[in-house]
C-alpha cells in the first residue's frame, strides 16, 4: 500500500511538475506576445508619424510643403490681424536652376535644391516659416515685421546666402534668385491675394533682368493682367491662323546678290495689330508653346523656300531660329526630317538657327545632334554669336557652319571707326572656314567696314527689311 501512495504522489508531483512548465512557456509566450505587440504599435506608430510628415512636408528638401505652409501663414496672418502687426510673404525663383539640371543632371539638381533649402532654412527665425512650392521656387514667411526697410535688409541678407556659390559634387554652381514680396496688411489682407501679390512681384522682378528682389506694387497687377490675356491670345493665334512668316534678305556681300532669306515670325494679334517677336515669344517659352510655333515656323519656312525654289528663284539657303526647348525635344530630329520630306526642300537648303546658350547646355548631346543633322546636309548657324558664352574652344568642338555677328556689334560700327571686335569674328570664321553674317547692318558705313573685312553675308535693314512673302518674291525676280 505505501509504495501504491508513494507511485501517486510522483504521479501527481510529475503531472504538477508538466501543469507548471505549460504555464511557464504560456506566460514566455504571453510576454513575447506583449513585446511583439509593443514593438507593432511603436513601428505603426513611428509609420502613421511618417505619413504625416510626408503628407506636410516635401519629400526632396524636408521643408513643410504647400498645404502646410499655407496653414502656418493662415495662423500668422490671424494672429497679425489680432495684435495689428504686419508679416512679409517672399516668393522665390531660382534662375538659371534649369541650365544645371540639364547639364549636370537632375541628381546634382536634386542636391543643389537640398542646399537651397538649407541655406534658406537657416535664414529665417524661429517665427519665420519657408517651404518649396514645386520645382525650383521657394516661399518665405518673415513674421512681426516692422517696415519695409526692415524688410529689405532681411531680403538682401537672405538673397546673398542664396546666391553664394554652390560646390555639388565637385562643381562649384552658380545661380540666381528673384525675389517678389508682398506685406500683409499693406498690399492685401487676404491670404490667397498676398501669395498672387509676391508672386506677380517675382514675375516682375523676371522681366526686369532677373537675380533681384522687388516689392508689389499695384501697376505690377495691371501687367500681370495683361500678361494672361496676352497668354490666353497666344494659345488661340495658332487655331486661328494668326501668325505669318516676314523673309529677310541675307545678301552675299561680294557680288550684292540675295543668297538666302531668314524667316521671321509676326503676330496679327487681333486688337494690338503687327507684333514682332520679341512683344510675345519671351510668353511662348515660359508658357510652353514655343515648340508648337517653332514647328509652325519651320514647316511653313520649308514650303515657302521649296515654291520659290520650283518657281526657278536663286535661293540657296532659308534660316529658321531653333529654340532652346525645341532642339532639346526627344523628336527634335524626326520633327526636322519629317518636315523637310513633306515639304521636298532638299536638306542643303536649310540652315538652323541656334543660340550659344542652346549649344551649351549638354555638349555631348549637343554635338551628336548636330553631326546628325549635318551628315543629311542641314546647315548650322550661330545665332547673335558673341552674345552668350562666348567660348573659342566649342567653335572647334562642334560641327557648325555659320558664325551670326550679333547686331549690337554691328552698331557701333561708325564712320572712321576700326571695330576690332568685328574684325576679329570675321577672322576667326574665316580661319575656321565658317560662313559669318552681319546682322543690323543700318548704314553704308557699317556695310563698307564689313565689305573691307571679307564678312561673307550681311543682313539688315539698309539691305532689306523684313518682308512678307509675295514682297520678297518680288526681290527674288529682281534678283533672278
Amino acid at each position: 500500500m505505501p509504495d501504491l501512495i508513494a507511485l501517486e504522489n510522483a504521479r501527481l508531483q510529475d503531472e504538477l511538475r508538466d501543469h507548471i512548465g505549460r504555464l511557464q512557456e504560456a506566460n514566455r509566450q504571453l510576454v513575447i506576445s506583449s513585446v511583439n505587440a509593443r514593438e507593432l504599435a511603436e513601428q505603426l506608430h513611428a509609420a502613421q508619424a511618417e505619413m504625416v510628415h510626408l503628407a506636410h512636408h516635401d519629400h526632396l528638401t524636408t521643408l513643410p510643403n504647400r498645404r502646410q505652409f499655407k496653414k502656418q501663414l493662415a495662423d500668422r496672418i490671424a494672429h497679425a490681424g489680432a495684435h495689428g502687426c504686419k508679416l512679409a510673404l517672399l516668393f522665390i525663383d531660382l534662375d538659371r536652376f534649369k541650365v544645371v539640371n540639364d547639364s549636370l543632371g537632375h541628381g546634382v539638381g536634386d542636391l543643389l535644391l537640398q542646399a537651397v533649402a538649407q541655406r534658406l532654412a537657416a535664414s529665417v527665425r524661429g517665427t519665420d516659416a519657408v517651404c518649396r512650392e514645386g520645382g525650383d521656387e521657394f516661399v518665405a514667411m518673415l513674421a512681426d515685421v516692422a517696415h519695409a526697410e526692415d524688410v529689405s535688409a532681411r531680403v538682401t541678407h537672405i538673397h546673398h546666402l542664396l546666391t553664394a556659390p554652390y560646390t555639388i559634387a565637385q562643381h562649384v554652381l552658380h545661380i540666381g534668385a528673384s525675389i517678389g514680396i508682398s506685406i500683409y496688411p499693406d498690399d492685401v489682407a487676404d491670404l490667397e491675394a498676398l501669395m498672387r501679390s509676391a508672386d506677380i512681384a517675382m514675375y516682375s522682378v523676371k522681366e526686369h533682368g532677373r537675380n533681384s528682389f522687388a516689392f508689389f506694387e499695384p501697376p505690377m497687377d495691371v501687367r500681370a493682367m495683361a500678361r494672361h490675356h496676352m497668354e490666353v491670345s497666344l494659345r488661340n493665334a495658332l487655331e486661328r491662323h494668326e501668325f505669318v512668316l516676314y523673309y529677310q534678305a541675307q545678301v552675299n556681300l561680294a557680288s550684292s546678290r540675295t543668297a538666302g532669306a531668314e524667316a521671321l515670325i509676326r503676330w496679327h494679334h487681333p486688337t494690338k495689330g503687327l507684333l514682332l517677336p520679341k512683344a510675345f515669344i519671351g510668353i511662348a517659352e515660359e508658357c510652353g508653346i514655343i515648340k508648337q510655333i517653332d514647328r509652325w515656323v519651320l514647316r511653313e519656312a520649308c514650303l515657302q523656300a521649296k515654291s520659290w525654289q520650283d518657281a526657278g528663284y536663286a535661293l540657296e539657303t532659308i534660316s529658321v531660329n531653333i529654340s532652346g526647348q525645341e532642339f532639346e525635344s526627344a523628336d527634335f530630329l524626326p520633327t526636322v526630317f519629317s518636315t523637310l520630306n513633306q515639304s521636298g526642300l532638299p536638306p542643303q537648303s536649310l540652315e538652323l538657327e541656334l543660340t550659344e546658350g542652346t549649344l551649351m547646355r549638354d555638349s555631348a548631346a549637343t554635338i551628336e545632334k548636330l553631326e546628325t543633322l549635318r551628315a543629311a546636309g542641314i546647315r548650322i548657324a550661330i545665332d547673335d554669336f558673341g552674345t552668350g558664352y562666348s567660348s573659342l574652344g566649342y567653335l572647334r568642338r562642334f560641327p557648325i557652319d555659320t558664325l551670326k555677328i550679333d547686331q549690337t556689334f554691328v552698331a557701333d560700327i561708325h564712320p572712321g571707326s576700326d571695330d576690332v571686335l568685328v574684325d576679329t569674328v570675321i577672322s576667326i570664321g574665316n580661319r575656321l572656314r565658317h560662313h559669318v553674317v552681319a546682322e543690323g547692318i543700318e548704314t553704308v558705313e557699317q556695310l563698307d567696314f564689313l565689305r573691307e573685312h571679307a564678312c561673307d553675308t550681311g543682313q539688315g535693314f539698309h539691305l532689306s527689311p523684313p518682308l512678307p512673302a509675295a514682297e520678297f518674291a518680288q526681290a527674288l525676280a529682281g534678283n533672278r
